[in-house]
């Protein structure tokens, strides 16, 4: 008690004016404090400390409005209300079947005092803290009825430690689709969410958001020294927000955590979502599938139809039967339908949902693949026209339901702030592509998706937020630079940004990486990886629906890995990270909810090492068949791509291991290694 005493009175002068305590609230185990406090100013603020050290200083909550004077001083805040509450669900699908939800709540409502002007009306927010010992979540309700025009947020994260920040740019050309900035905390300019930072103590934060609901995304904006601002998404409107009240803002959240593994492992934001809204969720089902989508970055097929069209009946009918040779339960088709003619990059209006090309025969494709046990993944690129598109959902779904369609890929590609949307009086503007409109088309998409039970992984996305809790058949997303980079991108996918999505873009939910291109081919390049990193991707980027995505010849060519993609889960019933550094490597071990096997998937940067995995993650008096794959000796990126075809590139072994033991693994230069372990009866 007399700590936290001490705490609140050290935020207290470190404020930027003299400011009295209005409330602290402890996480469960008493490892983070928040504080929230008023300035002579009527200046609100909130700081967090772990176990006495500030790790967040004093920062500033409020709002700028379009219509009206902002809300930051003179506040005055109503008393503390404190909650507690100490609850495990189950996710129908994910990394771990059941997740803690034990947290502390604290809410204050802010009220504006003193005189407002004739007839101004004095306006009240509250403010919602949630702690967790791994982390704070905090957000904004409007509790009065009528609109709000909300211009910005004046919300600051004022970071007390210097520390190492990777980040990607916000506000830029490319979306979400950058290789990651590390630099030092002052370093970072504009970012895009969620930024993680590692201080010089070593303490492990990342800063996100969750449950973002008809609302604009967050950005987050340098100051100045180590304080940073938030800034929402912009549109064509002044207001960034309009909403009507009353309404919550999006949790504005941090995980904290002592270590890579705590970070990575942390539930946070998904407890920060609502639970499922969808009910019976039987019908979303995770899975592997192959598809019309590799050749088409080689530049081999084309999604324009021609000669070179890749959606054709006899082309979908070999990827079939691939899938069905090998247990696959899907098959993407891209290109299938009119529009891909000219010039459709960005615009979208060309696009027909429901027409295919005169080569492509849907019902008949669909028949056929269901007589093999195997479905069509339906694909809709709306070039960012999320308008257009809305125009047709309604047919477009019932279209694929008709044909056992549950699963569609979506694409958004266009450059930022060139979506397209529909304002209430029906004109068309350009927006952004995790601006509010965009927000409220994604979860229109979901939900018109879950009335026809079709699963929905959104590519050229809004980031995730947790919302897959809310709605389960938000499968995946893209949100990142995936594999398609190592096809045609310059520079391609260094072997350190796999490492780095596991501790930034993978915090905050599924990725559609696509991983698995065992011939290490490009269009006219080779990838920076080995046949086994490939391999664990599949263990270390997680993803409930999973892509096979190289040419069957190519997996023909390599039945060792062909055999582990068919074996490898893609349900997990517990996730741990059981070795790793940010920006150095990481190995990740995963337990199938089918069965009692373990998975372990560990990649590297360009750096070659040897990465001891501890196995106390397995039952403890069983012994297990380790089934391990490891990089040939002497392949790494530079030299396995040249000799993807020879035999070594990969090497097997078996051993017999305990829960007591710890294997080492060799991790080739930007190569990588998985295991399999099963319990021997």
């Amino acid at each position: 008690m007399i700590g936290r005493l001490l705490m609140a009175v050290v935020l207290w002068l470190a404020g930027p004016a003299a400011a009295a305590t209005v409330g602290v609230l402890d996480s469960p185990g008493r490892v983070l404090q928040v504080t929230l406090a008023i300035d002579n100013d009527g200046r609100a603020t909130w700081a967090v400390a772990r176990k006495g050290v500030a790790v967040v200083a004093p920062s500033r909550l409020g709002f700028l409005f379009v219509d009206g004077p902002k809300f930051e001083r003179n506040l005055v805040a109503g008393r503390p209300v404190f909650a507690r509450a100490d609850a495990t669900w189950e996710q129908p699908w994910g990394e771990r079947r059941f997740v803690r939800d034990d947290h502390a709540e604290m809410r204050v409502r802010l009220t504006e005092k003193g005189s407002l002007g004739a007839g101004v009306k004095a306006r009240r927010i509250d403010v919602v803290f949630k702690a967790f010992d791994d982390g704070v979540g905090f957000r904004y309700e409007f509790p009065d009825a009528g609109a709000v025009q909300i211009a910005d947020e004046l919300t600051e994260f004022n970071f007390a430690a210097p520390a190492t920040a990777w980040w990607i740019p916000a506000g830029e050309w490319n979306r979400y689709e950058y290789l990651y900035n590390r630099t030092p905390l002052e370093a970072i300019g504009r970012a895009h969410t969620p930024v993680t930072l590692r201080t010089d103590a070593g303490l492990h934060i990342a800063v996100h958001e969750a449950a973002l609901v008809d609302y604009a995304a967050m950005w987050l904006q340098h100051v100045d020294g180590r304080n940073f601002k938030a800034v929402l998404s912009p549109s064509w409107r002044a207001a960034k927000v309009l909403r009507q009240g009353p309404f919550a803002s999006p949790w504005r959240a941090l995980v904290i955590a002592p270590t890579a593994a705590a970070l990575v492992e942390s539930n946070l934001f998904l407890n920060l979502n609502e639970p499922n809204k969808l009910g019976d969720v039987s019908w979303v089902k995770p899975f592997k599938y192959a598809g019309v989508w590799w050749e088409m970055h080689l530049d081999t097929k084309t999604w324009a139809s021609g000669d070179r069209h890749g959606a054709t009946d006899a082309n979908v009918r070999r990827h079939i039967d691939f899938a069905a040779r090998n247990g696959f339960r899907g098959v993407l088709v891209e290109g299938w339908n009119l529009g891909w003619d000219g010039d459709w990059f960005g615009r979208g209006e060309d696009f027909s949902f429901t027409r295919s090309y005169p080569d492509f025969d849907l019902k008949g494709l669909a028949d056929y693949a269901g007589d093999k046990g195997v479905r069509l993944v339906g694909h809709h690129e709306t070039s960012g026209n999320a308008a257009h598109y809305e125009d047709a959902l309604a047919a477009a779904f019932d279209l694929y339901a008709a044909n056992g369609v549950d699963a569609v890929k979506t694409g958004y590609v266009a450059d930022a702030g060139q979506a397209k949307v529909r304002d209430a009086d029906g004109s068309l503007h350009y927006t952004w592509h995790d601006s509010q409109p965009m927000a409220a088309h994604h979860l229109k998409v979901v939900t018109e998706a879950a009335k026809r039970r079709i699963m929905v992984n959104a590519h050229e996305p809004i980031k995730d937020t947790g919302l897959r809790r809310t709605y389960p058949n938000w499968v995946s997303r893209e949100g990142a630079r995936g594999m398609e980079y190592n096809a045609w991108g310059q520079p391609r996918n260094p072997p350190g940004h796999d490492v780095d999505l596991v501790f930034t873009r993978m915090l905050a939910g599924p990725m559609d990486y696509t991983p698995g291109i065992v011939s290490l081919a490009g269009k006219g390049q080779a990838l920076q990886s080995t046949v086994a990193r490939q391999l664990a991707l599949y263990v270390v980027l997680y993803s409930p629906v999973q892509m096979v995505p190289d040419l069957p010849e190519n997996y023909a060519a390599n039945p060792v890995a062909l055999g582990f993609i068919r074996a490898v889960p893609v349900d997990w019933a517990e996730s741990r990270m059981v070795a790793g550094e940010i920006g150095a490597h990481v190995s990740m071990a995963r337990k199938d909810r089918g069965s009692d096997a373990w998975y372990v998937g560990s990649i590297t940067d360009a750096t070659a090492r040897t990465v001891a995995v501890p196995l106390g993650f397995l039952d403890a008096g069983r012994r297990y068949r380790a089934e391990i794959i490891q990089d040939g000796t002497g392949f790494d990126w530079r030299t396995a791509p040249r000799a993807a075809d020879k035999a070594g590139t990969i090497v097997s072994e078996t051993r017999e291991v305990t829960a007591a033991d710890t294997m080492d693994l060799r991790l080739n230069a930007g190569g990588g290694a998985v295991v399999r372990l099963v319990p021997i009866s």
